[in-house]
Parts: structure tokens; C-alpha cells; sequence
């Protein structure tokens, strides 16, 4: 019975791995994800000229094409419960073939709803929309 415990206990904790946070436009998929800021490492958030703070979050899209990793415009918002919104401001950084946009923003205690635009050479603007919840760091 222990062992029966311990396995589903582990695939619990597994189930959140698989799923994938990504937006498809025909022949784009867009891949994100937004965290604490303080969840990286300090020499990677230098690195990638970030502040490591408990109350900044980071908002990372990739866009691939075909599989492939492409430059895209990326631009977007993020809007707290009490309606405010801030402007997300990318900056493009490149790491062999691989080319993603980062954002940072400030966190509280809180839900917030992002919506991100997307748009890769001659093709049409994208947009989508989602919400997370964050908890900073004290």
C-alpha cells in the first residue's frame, strides 16, 4: 500500500511537467513562461541583464517555426487586479541558434493577466492572452 501511495504521489508531482504553456498561429507556436525572477541563478540573471529581485517576474517567449527558432516583434502588457497596466518591454537575446525575448515586470501578491503580441517577419500580428498567479519573494 506504501509503494502504491508513493507511486501516485510521484506522478502528481510529475503531471505539472508535462503540460505545455504554448499558443499556436498556423505555422508558429509561441512558448512562454513567466517566474520570480528570483528563481535564477545570480550569475544567469546578470548574464541576460536581469534584476533578481523578489518583487520583479520575468516573462520568456520563444517563437519557432516549423521546429526551427526565428525572430520575431514581440510586444506585450500586464495588467494587476486592480486594473493597472504595465508596458513589457523585450529585449532579444541569442544563444547559439537559439533566439528568445525577455521581459520584466513587478510582482505582488496577486493574479495577473498578460497579453503578448507576436509577429514574425511579413507575418501577421498574433496575439494571447493568460493569466498566473505569482507570490514574491520576502
Amino acid at each position: 500500500m506504501r509503494r502504491l501511495f508513493l507511486l501516485f504521489f510521484s506522478l502528481c508531482l510529475a503531471l505539472p511537467a508535462l503540460a505545455e504553456r504554448k499558443y499556436s498561429f498556423d505555422d508558429l507556436d509561441v512558448h512562454y513562461s513567466a517566474f520570480n525572477s528570483s528563481f535564477l541563478q545570480p550569475e544567469i540573471a546578470a548574464a541576460a541583464g536581469l534584476t533578481r529581485a523578489g518583487n520583479q517576474g520575468v516573462l520568456n517567449i520563444a517563437v519557432l517555426k516549423a521546429g526551427k527558432p526565428i525572430t520575431a516583434t514581440v510586444s506585450g502588457q500586464v495588467r494587476n487586479l486592480m486594473g493597472q497596466i504595465t508596458n513589457l518591454s523585450f529585449r532579444q537575446v541569442r544563444e547559439g541558434e537559439a533566439v528568445y525575448y525577455l521581459a520584466q515586470f513587478p510582482i505582488g501578491e496577486e493574479t495577473l493577466s498578460f497579453t503578448v503580441n507576436v509577429q514574425s517577419a511579413g507575418g501577421p500580428r498574433n496575439s494571447f492572452s493568460f493569466n498566473q498567479e505569482f507570490f514574491p519573494d520576502r
